[in-house]
């Protein structure tokens, strides 16, 4: 992992990788001064530069917005190597001791440099990615168990906490894709449901894999339901059904009683609801989707075979455009 440091050397380090992202072109660094005038929309950082992220990457560049992708957020509550990793705060699976996320959730963006790294950014995309750390939950869980599917990353999670939870607070605009609609569900206080096929299962169903491609090989297609006009993803659509969404997920959010989050899309696969997007309707602009439009933007862009088997490129576009126009 980059830009790793002691905690006392922070501000220093921080201050000379700002400057030198500066330096860098539009739609890969920070902020240029001769584009002022258009809005400042940041990616979350993420440990590794998966398909996913480069796409996300990829359809914010076709916005007229400046694009920056943020740094790694460190807790101050925790010690790291000079690589950026966490020392003592993890175990052998990867996944946060109880002890760490517990000064994550309690601190939240507090204990970090989050305010000087939003400086001037009027939104931010919160990308796909790995599984979030159960003990990240409000109702903590063991881990899964599941070999194949141990993909964690301690230190984007203490990252992304961070990040949403002073994005929350300040009311900045998100738009949380797959992963990130599963963190904006878990600083909302919502459960998660660690696997899919695990889940069905234990209510005596079989899973038909709707959601990802078991052998991993591309994004599944698959059709959402919205489930209301008065929300952000039909105002943004114009539409009470998506088709031939990019899917590629084995968890999902589960409960969301007694939280602000509002379930405004689901499929139904084998008689049982998966949610599809949420929203913080006592913020202004927060929209969580499960599936991923920046994979069928990025398709479209890249003019691959299967292109035509996923969402319109200005549908899978409409939603970064919004996020643009929000901030205008």
């Amino acid at each position: 992992m980059n830009c790793g440091v002691k905690n006392g050397s922070a501000a220093l380090f921080l201050g000379v990788c700002l400057f030198l992202t500066g330096c860098s072109a539009n739609k890969q660094g920070a902020i240029p001064a001769e584009d002022n005038d258009a809005v400042n929309i940041a990616v979350a950082w993420n440990n590794v530069r998966s398909y996913s992220f480069e796409s996300t990457i990829a359809a914010a560049n076709e916005l007229d917005a400046n694009i920056t992708e943020l740094p790694m957020l460190r807790s101050y509550d925790m010690e790291y190597d000079g690589d950026g990793m966490l020392i003592g705060a993890k175990d052998e699976h990867g996944i946060l001791t109880p002890e760490a996320a517990k000064l994550v959730k309690t601190n939240t963006w507090q204990n970090s440099k989050a305010e000087l790294v939003m400086q001037d950014i009027d939104a931010v995309i919160f990308p796909g990615g790995s599984d979030i750390c159960p003990t990240l939950y409000y109702s903590e869980q063991p881990w899964h168990g599941i070999e194949n599917d141990t993909d964690y990353c301690a230190e984007r999670d203490v990252s992304d906490y961070i990040l949403m939870s002073y994005c929350l607070e300040k009311d900045i605009p998100i738009l949380a894709i797959c992963r990130g609609m599963q963190m904006l569900s878990v600083v909302s206080g919502a459960d998660i449901i660690q696997d899919i096929g695990q889940w069905y299962n234990t209510q005596g169903i079989t899973y038909d894999d709707t959601h990802r491609d078991p052998e991993k090989k591309d994004f599944a297609a698959h059709s959402i339901d919205i489930v209301s006009d008065d929300s952000l993803i039909y105002s943004i659509t114009g539409q009470r059904e998506l088709t031939d969404c990019p899917s590629w997920h084995h968890q999902a959010v589960g409960d969301v009683s007694g939280t602000r989050l509002t379930v405004t899309a689901r499929t139904i696969s084998n008689g049982i609801e998966i949610i599809e997007a949420v929203e913080r309707k006592d913020k202004t602009f927060c929209l969580g989707v499960q599936f991923h439009p920046e994979v069928a933007v990025r398709k479209v862009l890249d003019k691959t075979d299967n292109a035509a088997d996923f969402m319109e490129y200005d549908t899978a576009m409409s939603f970064f455009r919004a996020l643009e126009s929000q901030c205008k």
